[in-house]
């Protein structure tokens, strides 16, 4: 048998497209991230199709919509979250050692799912200092920063490897999800436990760095303009208890930014590690290596944040990279629509194996190749359904659909024959300021959109 690469996911909580060194972070220094991307590749077009932890998650692990795989929202469905068919459990059968260690959070508690045969995880959100987790089963103490645990934990992982049997680890930081607290509804609460807290050594970078303001960061005024569907949410945004939730931890904030940006510093240093490691034993060029965040994130684009859920750019894009020389080339600049859903049926064929029926993603491999497949996807798919556990987004469910130029964003419950809806040109439009659902000289456009949104919506639930 050709010899199989070992498999290395790593994922950054809450971590936007653009929010390190190498993918336009106007200050951040995340030297070892980048490395990543100039000794690999950066793929620029990739999408979350449900933009919240618990079913993006879910999505990646089984290569499945939303609407399939059922978790939808971040509610704790615990019997199902050990039911998932993820993609460890196929790798398993084909002779894989496979590790989980890191963030879950499907399902609140922190035990041992089927597909690994090493576990290291905890409960709901965890603590970023002194966490309590759970080692294949058992619940243990910690005293420290969770990210720098957690990044000695992968390390000791790797360092158990022998070279022989090949393994796939999925490696899920906290970081930069602020510390929370969360109740079964879904409902977070950040000021109890502090919000963003960075690690000691690290509170001192980049003091008073300023992230230039976007054309799209609009107050609520303005954005409502184009955008009337948000007009109740934003309403309702204002109370007291919203506004003392989103004071908690800086949200919309250059300050917030700043935490962010600090809290990276560690998940940095932690991928440097990694690699300085698979390098010492022989094995960097025979991992494949995919880092990226589990949803988008918003610093007040639209009026919006801390947000991540909805279908602009910033709460759907992914950052995106692949290391791996025997498939992809240093420098790869890569601009073809995919899902996150594609990971789970590429990291199956790389092992040798064939993505069942119930995988509804597509193997990239195609793309790395130095002749394009004549078929790939021309649309992504994005949905959300509005959950009872933050009052102000009832109403807010949606279906959209992006195309390499066009966004049509369907308020399911808003307006009635689509009025409210939302139509951009992505092309002439990046920030999506323009709203062109009423435009005469766009009819065609959005009809096609409307007729291609059904087929993707009729696809991702099997129907």
């Amino acid at each position: 048998m050709k010899k199989r690469p070992n498999l290395l996911v790593i994922l950054v909580d809450d971590l936007r497209y653009d929010e390190f060194g190498a993918g336009g972070h106007p200050y951040m220094k995340t030297p070892h991230i980048d490395r990543l991307a100039h000794e690999g590749g950066m793929f620029q077009r990739v999408f979350h199709t449900t933009s919240i932890c618990s079913p993006n998650r879910a999505s990646i692990m089984t290569g499945q919509y939303a609407s399939r795989h059922g978790i939808i929202d971040n509610v704790a469905r615990g019997a199902m979250s050990h039911r998932l068919p993820n993609y460890h459990l196929e790798l398993q059968k084909l002779g894989y050692k496979t590790a989980h260690v890191g963030k879950w959070h499907m399902g609140n508690d922190g035990m041992p799912r089927p597909g690994y045969d090493h576990w290291v995880s905890y409960d709901g959100h965890g603590r970023i200092r002194d966490p309590r987790l759970c080692h294949d089963g058992k619940y243990v103490q910690h005293k420290g920063y969770i990210t720098d645990i957690m990044n000695d934990l992968a390390v000791d992982f790797l360092e158990k490897q022998k070279g022989g049997k090949p393994w796939s680890l999925f490696f899920a930081h906290k970081a930069v999800h602020p510390d929370a607290e969360q109740a079964a509804d879904g409902t977070v609460a950040f000021g109890k436990l502090g919000g963003y807290i960075v690690a000691d050594r690290h509170k001192g970078l980049y003091k008073n760095a300023i992230f230039p303001k976007k054309p799209n960061m609009l107050n609520y005024a303005e954005v409502v303009k184009q955008k009337p569907a948000w007009k109740e949410t934003f309403m309702l945004r204002s109370q007291k208890a919203s506004r003392d939730l989103l004071g908690a931890i800086h949200a919309g904030t250059q300050e917030e930014i700043r935490l962010r940006a600090r809290m990276m510093a560690a998940v940095d240093e932690g991928v440097g590690q990694i690699l300085a490691t698979l390098e010492k034993k022989g094995m960097l060029d025979d991992t494949f290596i995919v880092f990226l965040g589990d949803n988008g994130y918003f610093f007040g684009e639209h009026g919006l944040g801390p947000e991540r859920r909805f279908a602009y750019e910033e709460g759907i894009r992914s950052p995106f990279l692949v290391r791996y020389p025997a498939k992809v080339k240093p420098g790869t600049r890569n601009s073809d629509l995919m899902i996150c859903q594609d990971i789970a049926p590429t990291l199956i064929e790389l092992a040798g194996g064939k993505p069942g029926p119930q995988i509804q993603g597509h193997s990239f491999l195609p793309l790395l190749g130095k002749k394009k497949p004549a078929k790939w996807r021309k649309a992504v798919l994005a949905e959300y359904w509005a959950e009872q556990a933050y009052p102000w987004l009832i109403g807010m469910t949606y279906k959209a659909i992006r195309t390499e130029r066009y966004k049509l964003i369907h308020w399911v419950n808003k307006g009635k024959a689509g009025e409210l809806d939302e139509l951009y040109d992505l092309e002439k439009d990046p920030y999506e300021l323009k709203n062109l659902i009423g435009s005469r000289s766009h009819a065609a456009v959005r009809k096609t959109l409307q007729r291609d949104l059904k087929r993707l919506i009729a696809e991702a639930t099997g129907l």
